[in-house]
């Protein structure tokens, strides 16, 4: 439920409105404008919001709210778990996002305090509207390489923890030699190895699971659509792998997006896509 209301000892340009649930007192508060030290963007970036509100509810209500500061672009808003509780309001001007947050910050919606700052990054609404497509799909690419690389190094930080002894453990005793000419001793904890789902990006992708007939022309056919292609590499001697090269990661980022798991051969098997293990 929406209710208009008149805010006291405090004097926006503009009345403001409180979003309570039914039968909830009618409160607004005001709080501090967050000091994250974010460069201007015309992105507001919103969150502690009440994650038991469905999303269209709850954009409804941040429409209401925000379009008093200006033209709304868009609003994103996520049901999956890490963003929960958050949205993000595209505003067409910088000022628009600014008074948003000066006059905004800390008013209840749906009886919870709002904490609003600047977006870290440009909304792909604001890169489109300023740059066009072509900037749009660079943003992206640049995007998911960012987060393959969160990725890749979150993976590497759980295999190292994995592999340190737990605090006062007992030294682990050293296994016994494996009696055979040529055999090394092992141990009983192996060297971490990073999935190959998670490994960072560069510019050499690695196909697996391709058909026995996979040809050079045709994964180049299908490669080759993608800015900065290079070359398909087969294997000698070796059937269902094949490493395709570009002259930068931002193509082969784009390659791996669009193939991976695209079906090949008569019985439409997926091939796997991952970047060289470096």
């Amino acid at each position: 439920m929406i209710h208009n209301i008149v805010q006291s000892n405090f004097s926006p340009p503009s009345q403001k409105l409180d979003l309570l649930p039914p039968g909830a007192p009618i409160v607004a508060t005001m709080a501090a404008v967050s000091a994250a030290g974010l460069p201007p963007n015309s992105t507001v970036y919103v969150k502690n919001l009440d994650e038991r509100i469905k999303i269209e509810p709850l954009k409804e209500a941040l429409e209401e709210i925000f379009s008093e500061y200006g033209t709304i672009l868009e609003i994103v808003a996520k049901t999956n778990l890490k963003a929960k509780g958050q949205a993000f309001i595209v505003f067409d001007s910088v000022d628009s996002a600014t008074r948003a947050i000066e006059e905004i910050n800390g008013f209840d919606i749906f009886d919870k305090p709002m904490i609003l700052d600047y977006a870290k990054t440009r909304s792909d609404a604001t890169v489109q509207r300023e740059g066009g497509n072509d900037e749009l799909e660079a943003h992206k690419r640049k995007r998911l390489a960012e987060k393959e690389r969160k990725q890749a190094h979150e993976a590497l930080e759980a295999q190292k923890k994995l592999k340190r002894p737990a605090a006062n453990a007992e030294p682990a005793r050293p296994a016994k030699t494996t009696k055979g000419a040529g055999l090394k001793p092992t141990s009983g904890t192996t060297a971490a190895v990073i999935p190959d789902e998670y490994l960072p990006p560069n510019k050499i992708l690695f196909l697996r699971d391709l058909p026995d007939d996979a040809s050079e022309e045709g994964l180049s056919a299908i490669f080759g659509r993608f800015e900065g292609f290079q070359e398909v590499r087969l294997v000698p001697g070796r059937k269902g792998i094949a490493f395709v090269e570009y002259e930068a990661e931002t193509g082969a980022i784009s390659a791996k997006e669009a193939t991976s798991g695209m079906p090949m051969g008569e019985q439409g098997k997926a091939i796997r896509v991952t970047y060289q293990r470096q």
